[in-house]
């Protein structure tokens, strides 16, 4: 069990470190006025700190080292 949540944490760590966090778009409507419509598209950015990128690979590294020795 140790050596699986190790590995997705290692997995998860390089990735946030790789891409430091994501992005995702929203739809809002602005107008409304019966047959007619406007909407906005709107781009959210999500940023990940780095030091979370690598607390998750330390974590998972010692999680590794850890399975090995017991």
């Amino acid at each position: 069990m140790n050596q699986t949540l190790g590995i997705i944490l290692i997995v998860l760590g390089l990735a946030g470190l790789a891409w430091g966090g994501f992005t995702y778009t929203t739809r809002e409507k602005v107008i409304d006025l019966g047959p007619i419509q406007a909407t906005r598209e709107q781009t959210h950015n999500v940023p990940l700190p780095p030091i979370a990128g690598a607390l998750a690979l330390i974590g998972g590294v010692v999680l590794l080292v850890a399975g090995k020795k017991a």
